[in-house]
């Protein structure tokens, strides 16, 4: 996952519910067979369980979130049991070492876990349902186990409505026709924990590779989105061969499937076998050089090793999950996008790890509390120094003890401490001080590292404190590295931070190196465009990167009215990315450019612009339509019914602005006003968190 790691793993890992500790049985294998109904929002299912029991004990529990039973038994029988809304618990003296059997017939209508789009409006194909366990529990669809530690062997039927595909974990089995549905079956041979349990249905097609070892990789696509397969899913076989031969363990899972999703709630999700993914990583080629896919793509990959075939204890260990994830993916973008890219990604993040320390944000990682940036970031980094220090052979072979040790089980980060200083020979106390426990960020030990490792980091440094020590001119100093360095982050960079050093014919031989990162710094430099080089940000406009082009259109716009017309022209037409961020640009700049369009054109364009801000566009849209018309315009009527909407959706991110945009409008007059009026049209949920928050202003 691309967020921190769910709120309730962290909840119980100190206030565990009762019974959770030492429980005394073990769940094996599920059954379970659903009828999904996207039109009302309703699941009606049944799982079958076989547990064994451990220890004698009078009662067995599950977790089910405010589901309606129908019918539970045990054995076949009818059993005593108590549902309180969240727990289901059976009551009967469990004999130690038997086995039994569980079934529970249920329905509800998720809050969580399960997400329904576009099955309300009258937009036709954009219909999805997909679910997302992990911080949202997979217990509000199917009666399971809101911990990491029981793992069981699923077998899952979907049944769904006809004319769309089913997609889940494990290998499909087979389908049965039904009248106006479908049976999708799926069956898994290995354990894993309920979290991970996972299905997406809507309107896919999809490609199949196969890796070096035989294992099918199937990748899903929109219809539509045809020609968008390879640059979104660029280098998926490569990555899967070197997580392979980098890990040292054959790959767990029967077959890997990727599908993306519409308002994903992270970048990626884990799902055993089965990675969701948001679709604003499907991109086109031009888009690749700026935003693409492949640190998620090898992230969520990694996981099937690190969090799927071995889970961590409690959230105290969940290094053991994201930190290594986040290593792996660093090692396959060093490897795919090269050296040059992978160690000024990495001084990036060291200087952002820094300047969190200085604001007081340090953490341990060990903190079972501790922030994305630390899981992640530091802790992938941590990793790259144990590697440093071991070396690569014996930090390979502890991997692969590690993992072959605790295969389809839980395991701690004592645990994998133990693996490696058993495979390598080599005390780890030092460095489980100075990069596990402590709060701090060991910016020198990796500052060092960095510049041994890489002759254009070091010379940046090199370049920084001669432009503090020297008396010689700024420009010469930076022309002298300029020449000798050719890497494009170092390059990049010297723009970035010194342009006001540098003479304009400098500035020409830094657009003249045809560059990528160098003219996409050039793009963002502050400030207007000189009669000098003019012609040269003009020809940013024809540049192979959205982000260069969305730049360059809008300091041009800004700073040379005159050609205004000339810029759209050359601009029209161009989407960008999943956001349209230079289609919604295109139409804010056109609409504001006078003599530019008819009458009856700017009111066509505007009706498009503000029409992004709607429900069945994905909230990257959403979200960029917003904030654009808000910097110009007043919103409309439907704008702000769209901003209430918007307050409401499940990703935290976009509902946080939208929240803050209406937080902003209500303490306006006129705006609170307009409403109030709104109020009277609105239901449900919309209704009462836009009356909550006019009443409490």
């Amino acid at each position: 996952m691309k967020l921190p790691v769910a709120l309730y793993f962290l909840i119980i890992s100190f206030f565990p519910l009762p019974g959770q500790n030492d429980r005394g049985y073990d769940f094996l294998e599920g059954d379970l067979v659903i009828n999904v109904d996207p039109y009302q929002e309703r699941i009606d299912g049944k799982v079958s369980y076989r547990l064994k029991i451990d220890k004698a004990t009078d009662s067995v529990f599950l977790d089910a979130r405010e589901m309606n039973i129908k019918k539970v038994q045990l054995n076949g029988r009818k059993v005593k049991y108590k549902y309180d809304g969240r727990f289901l618990t059976l009551y009967k003296k469990y004999r130690k070492d038997k086995e039994y059997s569980l079934e529970v017939d249920y329905s509800c209508t998720p809050k969580q876990a399960v997400y329904f789009l576009g099955w309300q409006d009258s937009i036709p194909g954009n219909e999805q349902v997909w679910t997302q366990g992990q911080g949202k529990y997979n217990s509000h669809w199917v009666p399971s186990f809101d911990l990491m530690s029981e793992k069981v062997r699923f077998d899952l039927k979907v049944e769904f409505p006809k004319n769309y595909k089913v997609i889940a974990n494990g290998k499909l089995i087979g389908t049965e026709e039904k009248e106006g549905s479908v049976l999708w079956h799926y069956k898994m041979i290995k354990p894993m924990s309920s979290y991970l349990l996972a299905f997406v249905a809507g309107k896919y097609e999809s490609t199949r590779r196969i890796s070096n070892s035989g294992t099918p990789i199937d990748l899903y696509f929109y219809p539509q989105d045809s020609l968008k397969v390879e640059p979104t899913y660029r280098f998926t076989t490569e990555i899967f061969n070197m997580l392979e031969r980098e890990i040292g363990v054959p790959y767990p899972w029967q077959n890997y499937k990727q599908v993306p999703v519409r308002d994903f709630l992270y970048a990626g999700m884990e799902n055993t076998g089965t990675t969701i993914f948001s679709d604003a990583y499907v991109i086109d080629s031009i888009a690749f050089s700026d935003r693409n896919y492949v640190n998620v793509n090898a992230h969520e990959f990694t996981h099937q090793w690190f969090g799927n075939l071995v889970t961590e204890k409690d959230a105290s260990s969940h290094w053991l999950h994201e930190g290594f994830a986040t290593y792996y993916s660093w090692l396959a973008e060093k490897e795919l996008l090269g050296e040059d890219y992978f160690y000024w990604m990495l001084l990036d993040k060291a200087d952002v790890l820094e300047a969190a320390e200085r604001a007081g944000q340090g953490a341990s990682l060990l903190d079972p509390n501790a922030n994305s940036l630390t899981f992640y970031d530091k802790g992938a980094m941590a990793l790259l120094m144990l590697q440093n220090e071991v070396g690569e052979q014996n930090f390979k072979r502890g991997i692969k003890s590690f993992l072959t040790q605790f295969s389809y089980q839980n395991a701690s980060v004592d645990d994998f401490l133990s693996a490696m200083e058993a495979s390598t020979g080599t005390s780890l106390v030092e460095f489980r001080q100075n990069w596990l426990e402590s709060t701090a960020f060991p910016e020198d030990e990796l500052l060092n590292y960095l510049r041994n490792s890489y002759l254009p980091v070091d010379s940046f440094f090199k370049l920084r404190m001669e432009l503090i020590s020297s008396a010689e001119n700024n420009e010469a100093i930076i022309s002298k590295y300029w020449e000798k360095i050719t890497s494009s982050g170092f390059r990049a960079r010297m723009i970035l931070l010194y342009h006001r050093s540098l003479s304009t014919d400098f500035l020409k031989k830094a657009f003249r190196s045809n560059d990528r990162e160098v003219r996409k710094a050039l793009s963002s430099l502050p400030g207007p465009v000189s009669d000098d080089l003019i012609r040269e940000y003009e020809s940013l406009l024809t540049d192979r990167s959205y982000v260069t082009l969305e730049n360059a259109l809008y300091k041009l716009w800004i700073h040379r009215p005159a050609s205004r017309k000339v810029y759209l022209d050359k601009s029209a037409g161009i989407s960008g990315f999943s956001n349209r961020n230079i289609r919604q640009l295109w139409l804010l700049l056109a609409i504001l450019t006078s003599d530019y369009l008819s009458a009856a054109e700017r009111e066509e364009y505007k009706n498009e612009l503000f029409s992004y801000t709607a429900e069945h566009y994905p909230m990257e849209v959403r979200q960029l339509a917003f904030q654009l018309i808000r910097e110009v315009f007043p919103y409309e009527d439907h704008n702000l019914r769209d901003l209430v909407n918007a307050a409401l959706h499940p990703a935290w991110q976009f509902r946080q602005l939208a929240r803050t945009i209406l937080r902003d409008l209500i303490s306006d007059d006129v705006q609170k006003k307009r409403l109030n009026t709104l109020l009277q049209e609105l239901e449900g949920n919309e209704y009462e968190y836009l009356s909550d928050k006019l009443n409490r202003e």
